[in-house]
């Protein structure tokens, strides 16, 4: 039986992009909270936007999928 079925969306895991950024290129209102951090990790979801910001890239991850999410790294 080849017969394919789409199951939308909904099926999958919803894939989560982590990325490093440069805390100088955030607002300054984050920038404040960042307590001397030089970089920080960003989750953002498939249409771009930021979900979450942490402190490392291994609890991007952990943060990701604690919330049923497949993350993947942006280079």
């Amino acid at each position: 039986m080849d017969t394919k079925y789409d199951f939308g969306p909904e099926a999958g895991e919803r894939i989560v992009y982590v990325r490093e950024v440069t805390v100088a290129d955030l607002p300054e209102d984050i920038r404040a909270q960042a307590a001397g951090l030089e970089t920080l990790y960003a989750v953002h979801d498939a249409d771009g936007e930021r979900l979450a910001l942490v402190k490392d890239r291994k609890m991007a991850f952990i943060l990701a999928r604690q919330n049923d999410m497949a993350p993947v790294s942006v280079h």
